[in-house]
């Protein structure tokens, strides 16, 4: 399992036991009996500190007009817990995680913030295993760019409000829950989001607030082609 990962990820440890680590959540940990600090808290505390290191980086040199302000919301858009669950899923994470029966039974393989934690706890095992260089190349290749590449920029509810009212700040946007399926453990969320009583983005997610940003995001790409042809 672990070369599989590693496969994937395009990073091979050598010492590959700290990769195994890097993927043992407490509740596995307290589970098996493995003495304090055989889970991944420390070093996704290693993790936490290189991605906001390669990542400050990263919108400092792309985002040349932003102020400071604007520069720490960015980089706080990126290193957030949907952002990093998102790319975690990507890669499969929850697949590959050693979690306890009950934590694993109760959903916790897709659990936003297992997700995302394990996520830095790889990049602090590539730092530890292989420094600086290796992480940031991970950083860069399955979070930054699909950033880029999916242009999130900010919080799309603040953005989509934004460009409405520059546009017209007598329109109201509203979000409406349209659905709410699946256990209380793993629950799923429809939302849309209208300008006036005009639907013009629906979002799914896994919390209220995921699903209200996903409708935002949607709005925003179909909002920018509609007034480009006006």
């Amino acid at each position: 399992m672990l070369l599989e990962l590693e496969e994937k990820i395009g990073y091979q440890f050598s010492d590959p036991s700290i990769l195994f680590n890097a993927l043992t959540h407490s509740s596995y940990a307290n589970e098996m009996g493995l003495r304090k600090g055989k889970n991944n808290e420390r070093l996704e505390y290693l993790g936490d500190a290189v991605l906001e290191l390669v990542t400050s980086e990263y919108v400092y040199n792309e985002y040349e007009d932003l102020s400071e302000g604007d520069l720490t919301k960015l980089r706080a858009s990126i290193v957030c817990e949907p952002t990093l669950s998102t790319c975690a899923r990507d890669l499969d994470i929850g697949k590959y995680i050693y979690l306890g029966k009950g934590e694993d039974s109760s959903g916790g393989r897709d659990r936003d913030s297992i997700l995302s934690n394990t996520l830095e706890a790889i990049i602090g095992s590539i730092y530890l295993d292989g420094g600086f260089t290796n992480a940031k190349e991970f950083v860069h290749k399955f979070i930054l760019d699909i950033h880029k590449n999916k242009d999130l920029f900010f919080d799309s509810k603040t953005i989509l409000q934004e460009i409405v009212q520059d546009k017209d700040n007598n329109q109201k946007i509203h979000y409406k829950l349209i659905s709410e399926e699946g256990p209380d453990h793993n629950k799923t969320f429809t939302t849309s989001v209208c300008i006036g009583s005009e639907e013009i983005g629906i979002g799914v997610g896994r919390t209220k607030k995921a699903a209200e940003q996903a409708a935002a995001y949607e709005a925003i790409q179909l909002l920018r082609i509609k007034w480009k042809k006006l």
